[in-house]
């Protein structure tokens, strides 16, 4: 992709293309519009990968709150410095680049300030697709299944050369998801520890906590043991199986990546003692699990909770760590086209853990 130098230097919006929904079924149709310009402190990413996230099914649905169509979704972006601004000293031309779901925030508040900007107290993150963003004029931001995408570059992740630039892309959401927690409840080797739901998120926490020399058990309301031996789990659990019933003080930290209503109690019963329980899983408000207190009190000791993404230092660090051990999602490339195939069987449960579209289909 070749940005037209006079029409950058003009600071005129940028023209894309994408697929986006129009309304609330997963029907996609192509779609051109425009982006805001390249400001000084902003980069122009050529888009060539990116991952469908469940989120997304959600999202487009106005599941997880009002959704603006016609929207082009996708947090999961992997791609090309094509043009960078004049204050710009994070990238150059040339280089490869990363989007996860944010792509500004205010800077300025506390948690802006340790690097928690999903969570601005000030309200101003702005999220990659289906959000206002209030630093152009009140525009909804647009997504990755798109030809390109313009934002501050600190929220741009560089890419190393070497990176399988096919397989990162959901690395900048279903890997920081669960790198966040996994991390924050300092899982270490030895330990026991449980996925919750063995899908694209599901089989990323399984991959880091192996990684870290866990003894990794998994969940999952369908029969995924052979991707489970082959991801390293030892032991793999039906839900809808005796043994399910049976388990008990069992593990240290358990990752809840389930995006459906689900019996969070069964889980908080499985750990020990002074045990954790993530919960990164995000369900729609029509389907959202509830908690029993008074079997968590039972369980006492016993913690739970909630992590959303991570920080943009975090996610750095994240793309570091997992680039430098080959750490990548499994993941089955398609064109654009097949987007609404590639929904359904999202939706089933059927996914070969993520699917990741290339974008060269789009044109």
């Amino acid at each position: 992709m070749e940005q037209n130098l006079l029409e950058f230097q003009s600071n005129a919006p940028i023209s894309a293309k994408g697929y986006a929904a129009f309304g609330k079924e997963w029907k996609f149709h192509p779609y051109n519009f425009m982006r805001h310009s390249v400001g000084d402190n902003d980069v122009l990413i050529e888009i060539l990968y990116a991952g469908i996230c469940h989120s997304d099914l959600h999202t487009i649905k106005g599941e997880h709150g009002p959704a603006n169509h016609p929207m082009i979704p996708g947090h999961e972006i992997a791609g090309r410095i094509v043009a960078v601004g004049s204050k710009v000293r994070k990238f150059k031309v040339g280089d490869y680049a990363g989007v996860g779901c944010m792509v500004n925030s205010c800077g300025e508040c506390e948690t802006c300030k340790r690097s928690e900007e999903q969570f601005c107290t000030r309200g101003q993150t702005v999220f990659t697709y289906n959000s206002k963003d209030v630093f152009h004029n009140g525009e909804i931001s647009q997504g990755g299944y798109s030809s390109n995408i313009v934002l501050s570059e600190k929220f741009a992740f560089k890419l190393p050369k070497n990176v399988a630039i096919e397989k990162v892309a959901p690395l900048l959401c279903a890997g920081i998801t669960t790198y966040s927690p996994i991390k924050y409840s300092k899982v270490k080797k030895g330990q026991k520890v449980a996925v919750a739901g063995l899908g694209g998120l599901g089989h990323m926490a399984a991959k880091y906590m192996v990684a870290l020399g866990a003894e990794v058990s998994a969940f999952d309301i369908l029969d995924k043991s052979k991707e489970a031996q082959k991801l390293g789990i030892k032991h793999f659990i039906q839900v809808d199986s005796q043994e399910f019933n049976t388990l008990s003080n069992k593990f240290d930290f358990i990752i809840s990546t389930i995006p459906y209503q689900y019996d969070i109690n069964a889980y908080h019963k499985m750990l020990k003692m002074y045990g954790e329980l993530a919960i990164v899983g995000l369900p729609s408000h029509e389907d959202n699990p509830k908690l029993d207190a008074n079997a968590m009190i039972w369980g006492f000791k016993r913690k739970i909770y909630s992590s959303l993404i991570g920080g943009v230092s975090q996610t750095q660090e994240m793309l570091d760590y997992s680039i430098k051990n080959n750490i990548y999602p499994e993941v089955e490339i398609i064109p654009i086209q097949k987007l609404e195939e590639a929904y359904k069987k999202v939706a089933a449960g059927e996914a070969n853990f993520r699917y990741v579209i290339d974008m060269k289909s789009l044109s």
